[in-house]
């Protein structure tokens, strides 16, 4: 249509321009009256000099019928060219009009999108989500349909059932032997969770990263929404760390690695994203492992795009245990925000403890309460060591996270590092086939 439009506009322009030499000829002298032996033919210009036009030279009048005859050219090639400039910028206001016209009807009536399993428009959604395409190369984000979920999760069974949250279930999901998924459904009751489910599906269709999980799809149906996302075979490391039979399976280089990878996710967040995105819930239940123990990043309904924010425009929001004391306190949200939950999380992995543990009936202490003063004396340090890794450590190393441990869950914001700086921080800590730069040591150099 575009192309259309510019080719008509080029030959208007070439038309109008064509008008004064196609519609008046060249040699506009008169021809000389037959009747009158006195004019000779010429074909010199007429007025060769100023003794042209004395009486003795032609007959009289000669002259002034030449002059009228130039002056009316000139008044025709006038009026020509205003007629064919304004019918030109007619047509010029006429098609910018009608383009702006279009262009406002696009937006207000999109081509609706329908869903053959139950009828649904998808319209209202793809309008919301403007920047539903990952890229022009990785394809829309796929609108699944809902009897395909149901067959792959087999009527959404008990037994597939592999996560749980406070919004929905979890389901493992098999939709044929090339495509295992994890299948999230979510019970929107209320504004809150369509707004967390709008914008997931808003923040994954544009963040492609390692470290972050990939988002495949999603579907609606009725008042529930579901999420499809890539399959991740060993759960959470929430699940991993607080199930003492699964313990053995995080070695201490296994854990600095699955925090390198999360300082990687964040990094990725904090750095690269443009706006910044605060992931806003970070902790060990929304970090999942794959078949290889990579750790990414999950759960983005409580993300905010956009950088620094305050509690004039952000609903305080966060898991206990987990939330910042200035986010908590005052509603001042930054990235130094999911600085402090790593914190947290790093302590979890160091200690195996929970964020929040019960000590007393109606009393509960924070981890990073508790371990604080031991994370500060070298000699109590090994103590609070999880057991199942407990003198499987190089000592200098155990004393590096802790240092980190203390910076990224200090009190004041500004204190903390930035996430950038603990991504550096870790790389020496993790082997190289880990995704590190630690070379192999020696077992003697263990404590």
């Amino acid at each position: 249509m575009e192309l259309l439009l510019l080719l008509l506009l080029f030959l208007l322009v070439i038309w109008s321009f064509s008008i004064p030499s196609s519609c008046f000829p060249v040699d506009v002298r008169p021809d000389p009256p037959v009747a009158d032996p006195v004019l000779p033919i010429q074909t010199d210009p007429f007025f060769k000099n100023s003794s042209d036009l004395t009486p003795h030279s032609s007959p009289e009048g000669a002259a002034e019928v030449e002059v009228v005859q130039h002056k009316d050219l000139n008044k025709k090639i006038l009026v020509a060219l205003v007629v064919s400039s304004s019918l030109l910028g007619t047509i010029l206001l006429a098609l910018s009009c009608f383009s702006i016209y279009r262009l406002k009807k696009l937006k207000k009536n999109p081509n609706s999108k329908n869903d053959p399993a139950n009828g649904i428009s998808l319209g209202p959604i793809l309008d919301k989500f403007s920047l539903l395409k990952i890229g022009a190369k990785k394809g829309p984000i796929a609108a699944f349909e809902y009897p395909s979920l149901v067959a792959a999760t087999n009527n959404f069974d008990e037994g597939n059932v592999i996560g749980e949250g406070g919004n929905g279930r979890v389901y493992k999901a098999c939709f044929d032997d090339r495509l295992r998924a994890a299948v999230k459904k979510i019970v929107a009751g209320d504004q809150e969770a369509e707004r967390e489910f709008e914008n997931e599906v808003e923040l994954l269709s544009k963040i492609r990263h390692q470290n972050v999980v990939s988002l495949l799809g999603y579907c609606i149906r009725d008042d529930a929404r579901f999420l499809v996302y890539e399959m991740m075979d060993n759960r959470s490391l929430d699940f991993h760390l607080h199930r003492s039979s699964y313990k053995s399976k995080l070695t201490w280089h296994m854990r600095m690695k699955i925090a390198l990878d999360v300082a990687r996710g964040l990094e990725y967040l904090h750095e690269r994203c443009n706006p910044t995105v605060i992931h806003r819930d970070l902790k060990s239940s929304n970090i999942l492992l794959d078949a290889n123990f990579n750790a990414k990043l999950s759960d983005f309904g409580l993300a905010i795009s956009g950088g620094n924010s305050n509690r004039a425009n952000v609903k305080l929001s966060g898991t206990v245990g987990y939330v910042a004391p200035e986010y908590l306190l005052d509603g001042k949200l930054t990235d130094k925000s999911d600085v402090y939950a790593f914190g947290v999380v790093l302590l979890e992995l160091l200690t195996g403890r929970r964020p929040v543990e019960r000590v007393a009936e109606g009393q509960c202490q924070s981890i990073v309460t508790w371990a604080m003063p031991k994370l500060t004396d070298r000699s109590k340090l090994p103590s609070i060591v999880d057991a199942a890794i407990r003198n499987t450590m190089d000592l200098k190393h155990l004393y590096q996270v802790a240092a980190i441990g203390i910076l990224c869950v200090q009190p004041e914001p500004s204190y903390r590092p930035l996430i950038t700086d603990v991504l550096h921080s870790f790389i020496p800590l993790v082997p190289v086939d880990l995704g590190g730069s630690l070379r192999a040591i020696d077992s003697s150099s263990l404590a």
